[in-house]
């Protein structure tokens, strides 16, 4: 079983800038997915970007440019959102997401089809 473990979040102003971080444990698959799916108060969970292990990567139509995806293989897999230029509306608890599927992982995040969840981390972007 895999687990997975969200870092990084915290209150910032608007404008600022944060990098989450999620590092997986556990299982290991030979390719993957990754991803990061967000939550506001009073709304359904959505997508907000996702990379696979041979290094595609697919966003939110409207973050991308302000939200980037990477990853890092070392003793663990880590993935990484960086935000920048944030607003008010990015406030919500983030929540890392895996697939143990490599580039269709990413289709499968998108339509929300996840394999393991982490516990989530709360952004708060003040006005």
């Amino acid at each position: 079983q895999v687990q997975l473990v969200e870092s990084g979040g915290k209150l910032v102003q608007v404008g600022g800038s944060l990098r989450l971080s999620c590092a997986a444990s556990g299982r290991t698959f030979n390719s993957y997915a990754m991803g990061w799916f967000r939550q506001a108060p009073g709304k359904e969970r959505e997508f907000v970007a996702a990379i696979s292990s041979g290094g595609s990567s697919y966003y939110k139509d409207s973050l991308r440019g302000r939200f980037t995806i990477s990853t890092r293989n070392d003793a663990e897999t880590t993935v990484y959102l960086e935000m920048t230029n944030l607003k008010h509306e990015d406030t919500g608890v983030y929540y890392c997401a895996l697939s143990q599927f490599g580039d269709y992982g990413l289709d499968l995040l998108q339509r929300g089809t996840v394999d393991a969840w982490g516990q989530g981390t709360q952004v708060t972007v003040s006005q």
